[in-house]
């Protein structure tokens, strides 16, 4: 066992490939599903799909030991979900997994940070097209490296100053060691602006780095770094979000986790979603695992989790640890635009907003993981295309995560297990495509007159 301080491992070459959310790719059939009204008729009398194909992955996932466990909890508007799950928090463990197992988060993350930013830009003290720098001034007067790959030295001046709206989208031109490389790579890695946390323990083939520093130390020290594109011009997976926890905590005076706790998870009711996981609540934590050679290799045991240890900062990018049923009240919200019950935690032009895309015009996502999609508040969101379809918004984790919602059908869903790097298996990338394929059962066929469940 290593030094704590020598805990916060980055994401680092071996996990830089990862697919974070599969494209929803069911096409045009999503025009013969149950409308928005029936879903959510039919899910709060307990009548929805019964998810045979998705049922049979996870039981298949478990059986074959490729996952110790896994879960998905799937509903229609404010009813509450349906959950399949099968396996245990550890490979031959006897706790099963269910709604009150915990699960690493990792980049499910950003969609709350981003939907907290909304929060700030709802009370009139952001706005998505705000320069950065009227917040963090160093970030005034950018340099951008000439090649993403090349020497810190051959740098030319920004163009134009990194926005809200910039960082909300992986626009602003930052990098990130799980994608970047050559020297800036390096140069993050040795600054310690690495806030994802893997295990206590090295892991070959990956650079722990420098110790992540407070907060305010983080952003100062990437504001001097070369940014790796022109702001506004292209999608690149960054540190936006941990930019954005500094933003947050600059302009409401509370750091990203009492913010979150005060303004969501406290009227949401979401009392197991963590940053920095409680003893008493190590017995719920899923062990994480590393898929090498056909067998698991426990990367971070529940038991001695480095999520039991209290973080640099509140990550805005990766950091929360929670439940399925605490991110299920997050999807609710979303699905009812900022409503869940009589509980409002932003206004309904907010939250659409937040869940539309926000990319800068021009922006290109050419090559990327949300090619053909739109971008919103940390997370893909629909272009109305069949490859992206209308109402759709979500995102996944660095551990097999996937969630997303639908509101134009009134569908929220999430899927949960704990591996590392998530592109060991399809379950992530595939995740919304097993739900649809399920929905589309309910569909009426050709010539029927209405849906059955």
């Amino acid at each position: 066992m290593t030094d704590p301080q020598s805990a916060n491992h980055s994401m680092g070459p071996a996990f830089s490939r990862r697919s974070v959310l599969g494209g929803i790719g069911v096409g045009a059939a999503l025009a013969v599903m149950p409308s928005t009204a029936l879903a959510q008729a039919l899910g709060a009398q307990g009548l929805g799909p019964n998810f045979p194909g998705l049922t049979k992955i996870i039981n298949d996932y478990v059986s074959e030991k490729k996952v110790a466990g896994m879960l998905a909890a799937i509903g229609f508007g404010q009813a509450d979900p349906q959950v399949i799950s099968a396996g245990t928090l550890k490979l031959g463990g006897e706790t099963p997994v269910g709604m009150n197992t915990l699960w690493r988060m990792y980049s499910q993350t950003k969609p709350v940070t981003g939907m907290a930013t909304m929060l700030l830009i709802e009370d009139g003290l952001l706005s998505l097209d705000q320069p950065v720098s009227d917040i963090f001034p160093e970030f005034k007067d950018m340099q951008v490296l000439v090649d993403p790959e090349g020497a810190l030295e051959d740098t030319v001046a920004a163009k134009q100053p990194i926005t809200i709206r910039q960082l909300q989208t992986h626009t602003a031109g930052l990098g990130y060691t799980i994608v970047s490389k050559g020297p800036i790579q390096k140069a993050y890695l040795e600054a310690g602006l690495t806030p994802g946390r893997v295990s206590r323990n090295p892991i070959p083939g990956v650079d722990a780095g420098a110790p992540t520093p407070d907060i305010m130390t983080f952003v100062k020290r990437l504001a001097e770094m070369p940014l790796v594109y022109q702001p506004g011009t292209q999608w690149s997976y960054s540190l936006s979000h941990d930019v954005l926890s500094a933003v947050i905590e600059k302009i409401s005076g509370k750091t990203l986790d009492a913010f979150l706790q005060e303004r969501m998870f406290g009227p949401l009711g979401m009392k197991d979603m963590f940053y920095h996981v409680p003893a008493e609540r190590a017995s719920d934590l899923a062990d994480n695992y590393a898929p090498f050679a056909g067998s698991l290799i426990p990367i971070d045991p529940g038991a001695t989790s480095i999520y039991l240890d209290k973080p640099a900062f509140a990550f805005g990018s990766t950091g929360l640890v929670g439940t399925a049923a605490d991110y299920d009240k997050f999807l609710k919200m979303l699905v009812g635009f900022g409503t869940v019950g009589d509980v409002q935690i932003m206004k309904p032009e907010t939250a659409k907003l937040g869940m539309s895309n926000l990319l800068p015009e021009g922006a290109s996502t050419k090559g990327t993981w949300v090619v053909n999609h739109g971008f919103g508040a940390g997370g893909r969101s629909g272009l109305g295309t069949a490859a992206s379809p209308k109402g759709t918004f979500g995102w996944g984790g660095a551990a097999g995560t996937s969630a997303f919602v639908d509101t134009e059908r009134g569908l929220r869903a999430g899927g949960y297990t704990q591996y590392i790097p998530s592109n060991s298996y399809p379950f992530q990338s595939e995740f919304p495509k097993y739900v649809y394929a399920d929905l589309l059962g309910m569909a009426p066929q050709a010539g029927e007159g209405k849906t059955s469940p």
